[in-house]
């Protein structure tokens, strides 16, 4: 019996689609978020990369390679990341605004576990 339990968890295995096998998923199903809905840090962060600048961190501005897969895929140097402040943390913290095309952000909260795409 305990033989046949197992062939069929194997079996099982083979018949989950891929995104069962990996933490992330593989297409970018993205929830949407307004300005408004933002930390008010966000927002900060929102209106500095509008403006060019300045930015606190130096890693600000530099890309991001979505290798989560969370995000829609692109070629490598489209997606540029920016930290957005957490209050009570000396480090950078979890929370990214994410920028593509102009007008195009999006918000992890968690250091890329998950995105909201922004909506203006």
């Amino acid at each position: 019996m305990f033989r046949m339990l197992q062939l069929w968890l194997i079996l099982m295995a083979f018949c989950l689609p891929t995104e069962a096998h990996s933490h992330h998923p593989v297409t970018a199903d993205v929830a949407v978020i307004t300005v408004a809905d933002l930390p008010v840090e966000a927002r900060a962060t929102l209106r500095a990369i509008r403006q060019g600048g300045p930015f606190d961190y130096d890693r600000d501005g530099v890309v991001f390679g979505n290798y989560e897969r969370v995000l829609p895929k692109q070629t490598r140097g489209y997606y540029h990341e920016y930290t957005v402040k957490t209050p009570g943390v000396r480090n950078r913290g979890a929370r990214r605004i994410i920028t593509g095309v102009p007008g195009e952000y999006y918000y992890s909260a968690d250091h890329y576990q998950s995105f909201n795409r922004i909506r203006e």
